[in-house]
């Protein structure tokens, strides 16, 4: 009984559990396990038929509508069978088979669990074809299909012994090829299956399988590949798949969520067109003075942008995290790895490939605005609590009411409008105006429409394979007046050619294009403006000229910024092969990016009532900057591989220079002479310019030793040897080792009888260190930190002399030449394993980065040395966590259906930070030696006081230090550390009174969830991304509290109208003041929950049959429909996209991100 009562109360505890976790939780659960039911369930392999004198394709029909069998087959052999007269219920599909065939000279074959093939008995089986023994070459033919029997065009076939004698399947699938003497196999793949080697027969059908283990697969790593089975490092990677038809702006948004550790976050920018996300790998990497943590991103070998890519170009991307893993690449990859691998060309007939699509996008969310009598009442309100005044008379509130009633209906009349006679001549304005304008509305429309076009070509034979591409993307934005443009073109090109048996050469170039155009006034401030314009203000007065002063007359009558930007990239490659296992490599590559960014201001001028305009206040002008960069790489390795019997090893040796040199010219003038023609040439005033020259360079020397015993058991190191230039003396060069271990268990012996279950199994561990010496290089002393620098001016001297003011020169700073690298050394423990036939596959990775000698403050030195002292290396920080990847790909009869799940999680603190004074003194918003980065203190609340006797009963134990005429409507706070008080004491980590860490801004568990399935044709695929925790506060901005920082910064949004008021005591907000900040503290009633999921792309298409489209010449007809940014769940304040929170100048005011509709067509020729 006691049992009972235990196990009783047990399940009732794990219930209130479970109904406690968000809904979402439990449906993406739910989504995970159907894979594992799916494959619980398993297939039925027993049919019902009832013909009569019917053709034997007829069952053939009905046993593939009822399992999950296909069948392989000639058709004029299966007709010439005699019809059937057949009866069975419930009956093994091989007895049925049986019974149909016996007599008629047939036979057949189960491949696969899915596949049947059916042949002459007087011809060979497929697949098991028996080679006759011939001194001469004969010609052979066959045919190549999927397990579904359709035919695969492009198929590889090559002899084995002898490969340079190859060919591709045509369009049925169907191949002759003369094969050698001696030879007896063939070797056949295609992308996307597992390879064959069949016997060189005739009349052969090769039966290609889906390669759906991912440790099977080959993973792009530094100077080359590795089977993703023998890589002991932390590396993930996913295919083109993930760029198809995603309707976005550049590759880094597609990336967004595909790879665990990979982490990529809005800006500042928004979506505006031309904005990109920032990226890291496995979190903050250093809060050094100057530097930075961003991965290296290599292009084809190149260190390149990624966005500059055309998404359709994606071969694949490589994500190196661990120190292991990125070590080979020295000082660059300090904080991880990006590979990018664009497409080649192959062997075969030409290929011809075209997509194309056409989009709509729309804001994802909105500020929902209040209505103009809406918004009056809440000003007074804050006017009212502030000092007891109003902002709106009830003159104008009752004029409010009408022009919203439709009463005012005489357009001659200025009430038409929403204004009356003002002050000084002009229209009225804000607290006298009374029209009702959804500001939002009037700048931002729906459906801006954009199109994306892309082409390539490619082929090649057995000496040379060639691939030409290009795409277009026209992308207009949201603006609804004078709409911000986007273009970009693109070109990639790629040959490669077998000069000799020993030696090939390979040759691209890539040319990216991009123009951006937006209004020039279309910056942060703007942004800021918009929520705070009030929907008393008319969008045009009643002579048609927009209302002065809010933004849309500025962005239709302003100026203009425009940007364009030029890359050309060439690469060459040798590659020699002397002997058998021994590569050379010499590459060197080129690339040159130029950029120019123009813009200018026009003068607004604002009208009086009388319909003639006001002089301008402000001078029109122009500005214009060019860069120039120019980077050059060279890279010289090696590598020879050796096998002894069990025994495997490769060791690689080889040097890597790089050097970029960028300069720069800007200038601008004031008073143009002409607004039609706004160049500096026609600036008559204050004209300015300056220019720039820098440059750096890198080197380094490096080795890898690849080890495994019939692998089993793995190893590798790493050594580098770096020198930088932004070092000097011995502290240029520095040693950068790293070792790895790993252990495939599933291969020992002792795991045999598990092995149908578990293919895969291999815990590693792996330790490196690396130098890091990147910078922001956004001021001199990024580029030259070892040279003095001495400030001048011109004309800027507080004495005049003569009338003029003189040219300046400060004291030159001190430089520390002791400066030398930060130092990154990683631990990662890892598992991958691969199960039910590699069906279920996945990877978990822990670590632990410490980032050492970090460039920190100057230390404090005595005043008389009369300047500052210089930064030094004296900051340490850890950054923790861990990653975890799931995939399951399986069929259950005509449907292929896969779902792949991502999820990681850091956390950095600080472990060393400069300190001059007592350690309890540092204030708690300082770094600090065991600081959590992203903390956040605040006072701890007990919720709104709903009478002004609650209130001072409260205050008699827990009165702040801030604020006076506590009421009713206004926040308690809660005393905590028992003084009678709540004060923040000295805001020090000794002293700092009741405040508390309450939360931590760092987003935590990001995670990813792809789901996909294809039948017959038709497929539908679903990608979520998101954040499971964290917190957010958004200090005292407008846009959370609605009235704060005064009245004119103050803004209204339906969500705001949930205010403490007598009739509306459990509101959500307290009472609403204009400058008041006595209820805005950091506090945990108002900490956000900045948690969210959101439907990242959804995708329905569907592929013409190929019976159908080969007729024209097609071999691939997908038409499809694409959504981008969906929807999305939170409990963060609706005001806000929990993806987009932090704007130049406040949080929300930035360019909202899109919801972006795509309806294309993909075909290959």
């Amino acid at each position: 009984m006691g049992k009972q009562h235990y196990f009783l109360n047990f399940n009732q505890s794990i219930m209130k559990k479970l109904k406690q976790v968000p809904k979402w939780v439990t449906v993406m659960a739910i989504t995970l396990l159907i894979p594992f039911l799916a494959f619980a369930a398993g297939p039925a392999d027993v049919v019902t038929i009832d013909v009569n004198n019917a053709p034997v394709t007829k069952v053939l029909q009905q046993i593939e509508k009822q399992t999950s069998y296909r069948f392989s087959y000639k058709e004029k052999d299966v007709k010439s069978v005699r019809n059937v007269t057949a009866r069975f219920r419930k009956t093994p599909v091989t007895k049925v088979l049986d019974e149909i065939f016996k007599g008629t000279g047939m036979e057949y074959k189960v491949l696969s669990p899915k596949l049947i093939a059916i042949t002459k008995r007087s011809e060979p089986a497929p697949v098991k074809e028996q080679v006759k023994k011939s001194a001469a070459s004969r010609r052979i033919t066959g045919r190549v299909e999927d397990e579904l029997g359709e035919p695969l065009p492009g198929a590889l076939v090559k002899c084995v012994g002898a490969e340079n004698v190859s060919v591709a399947a045509d369009a049925e699938g169907d191949f002759t090829l003369t094969v050698p003497s001696g030879v007896n196999k063939l070797l056949v793949s295609y992308i996307g299956m597992q390879p064959q080697t069949v016997a060189a027969g005739d009349d052969v059908t090769v039966i290609m399988k889906v390669a759906n283990s991912s440790l099977d697969e080959v993973v792009v790593v530094g100077y080359g590949v590795q089977k993703k089975v023998n890589v002991t490092g932390a590396v993930s990677m996913v295919d083109e798949k993930t760029f198809t038809a995603r309707p976005v702006g550049n590759v880094s948004q597609a990336l967004q969520g595909a790879i665990p550790g990979l982490n990529l976050s809005t800006t500042t920018a928004g979506g505006q067109l031309n904005a990109t996300m920032s990226m890291n790998v496995r979190g903050t990497g250093t809060i050094g003075n100057g530097s930075v943590a961003d991965p290296l991103i290599l292009i084809d070998g190149i260190e390149g942008n990624i966005n500059t890519l055309n998404p359709n170009d994606i071969e694949s991307v490589s994500v190196l995290k661990d120190a292991a893993a990125s070590s080979i690449y020295g000082a660059r990859a300090a904080f991880g790895v990006v590979l990018v691998t664009t497409k080649s060309g192959t062997k075969g007939k030409i290929n011809v490939s075209y997509s194309g699509d056409m989009r709509f996008s729309s804001a994802t969310s909105l500020p929902n605005y209040t209505n103009s009598l809406e918004w009056a009442a809440f000003f007074n309100e804050a006017q009212y609590n502030e000092n007891g005044g109003y902002v709106f008379d009830d003159i104008t509130l009752e004029r409010m009411r009408k022009f919203r009633n439709g009463e005012y209906t005489d357009p001659t009349q200025s009430e038409y409008y929403g204004v009356v006679e003002g002050v000084n001549g002009h229209w009225s304005r804000y607290q006298t105006a009374f029209a009702d304008t959804r500001w939002f509305d009037v700048f931002y429309r729906d459906n801006a429409p954009q199109t994306q076009h892309n082409i390539s070509l490619s082929g090649g034979n057995d000496r040379v394979t060639w691939l030409i591409s290009g795409s277009y993307l026209y992308q207009e934005g949201l603006m609804r007046y004078r709409p911000d443009t986007n273009r970009r073109f693109t070109t990639n090109a790629k040959i490669g050619a077998k000069l000799t048996d020993w030696a090939r050469v390979d040759y691209n170039v890539k040319w990216n294009r991009t123009d951006y155009e937006q209004p020039e006034q279309m910056d942060g401030l703007f942004f800021h403006n918009i929520a705070r314009r009030w929907p008393q203000m008319p969008v045009k007065d009643p002579n048609g000229h927009y209302t002065f002063n809010t933004e849309i007359q500025n962005i239709v009558e302003g100026g203009r910024s425009k940007s364009k930007g030029d890359m050309f990239s060439q690469q060459i490659r040798f590659t020699f092969n002397p002997v058998k296992d021994w590569n050379i490599v010499v590459e060197g590559a080129n690339r040159i990016n130029h950029s120019m960014n123009r813009s200018w201001h026009l003068p607004i001028i604002s009208w009086y009532m009388d319909n003639t305009p006001t002089a301008p206040t402000e001078r029109s002008s122009a500005s214009q900057s060019r860069s120039h960069t120019n980077y050059w790489s060279v890279n010289i390795f090696s590598d020879y591989s050796l096998s002894i019997g069990k025994h495997n090893g490769k060791l690689l040796v080889g040097m890597n220079y790089e050097k970029y040199s960028v300069d720069g010219m800007s200038g601008s003038g004031y008073a143009l002479n002409s607004n039609d023609k706004p160049f500096i040439s026609q600036a008559t005033e204050d004209f300015r310019a300056s220019d720039s020259f820098n440059h750096r360079a890198t080197a380094g020397y490096f080795a890898r030793f690849n080890y495994d015993y019939e692998g089993r058991y793995l190893f590798e190191a790493n050594v580098r040897y770096d020198g930088s230039s932004r070092f000097v003396g011995p502290k240029r060069w520095a040693w950068f080792p790293s070792f790895s271990l790993g252990w495939n268990i599933a291969r020992e012996r002792f795991f045999e009888g598990l092995t149908s279950y578990v293919n895969t199994l291999k815990p590693r561990v792996s330790w490196g260190k690396l130098g890091n010496t990147s910078s922001a290089y956004s001021s001199f002393w990024d580029w030259y930190p070892f040279f003095q620098q001495q400030g001048v001016g011109i004309e800027n001297s507080a004495l005049i002399i003569d009338g003029k003011r003189q040219n300046t020169a400060s004291l030159p700073g001190i430089i520390n030449n002791a400066l030398t690298w930060e130092k990154v050394s990683t631990i990662n423990v890892g598992l991958d394993w691969g199960m039910f036939n590699n069906r279920l596959t996945g990877e978990f990775n822990w670590f632990s980065r410490d980032t050492k000698d970090m460039i920190g403050p100057a230390p404090v030195l005595s005043f008389v040395l009369g300047a500052d002292a210089p930064r030094a290396n004296n900051c340490d920080l850890r950054t923790r966590g861990w990653e975890l990847e799931v995939r399951w790909n399986d069929r259950i009869g005509n449907v292929n259906y896969g779902a792949r799940f991502n999820i990681s999680d850091t956390r950095t603190k600080i472990l060393n930070y400069p300190y001059n004074g007592n350690f309890g003194e540092q204030k708690i918003t300082s770094y600090y030696n065991g600081k959590n980065l992203g903390e956040i203190w605040g006072y701890t609340t007990e919720g709104i006081a709903n009478s002004d006797e609650q209130m001072e009963a409260w205050l008699a134990d827990n009165k702040p230090n801030w604020g006076s005429n506590w009421r009713a409507g206004d926040i308690m706070y809660r005393d905590l550390n028992d003084d009678g008080k709540v004060s923040p004491g000295n805001s020090t980590l000794d002293d700092h009174g009741d405040l508390r860490v309450i939360g931590n801004s760092t987003p935590r568990y990001r995670f990813g969830i792809n789901l996909n399935a294809e039948w017959k044709g038709i497929d539908f695929s679903v990608f979520f991304q998101g954040v499971m925790k964290r917190d957010y506060w958004f200090g005292n901005e407008p846009y959370f509290w609605g009235a704060s920082g005064g009245m004119w910064q103050s803004c209204v949004f339906v969500e705001h109208l949930d205010y403490w008021s007598p009739d509306n005591q459990d509101a959500y907000y307290p009472l609403p003041y204009f400058s008041n900040t006595k209820n805005k503290q950091t506090q945990t009633r108002y900490l956000q929950d900045a948690s969210y999921i959101r439907c990242k792309n959804m995708q329905l298409g569907y592929s013409l049959p190929r019976n159908l489209i080969r007729k024209i010449g097609m071999t691939n007809c997908r038409i499809y429909v694409s959504v981008d940014n969906l929807f999305t769940c939170s409990k963060m304040s609706s005001v806000f996209d929990p993806e987009a929170l932090s704007g130049s100048n406040g949080a929300g005011k930035l360019y909202p991100l899109t919801r972006t509709w795509a309806a294309g067509v993909s075909l290959n020729f």
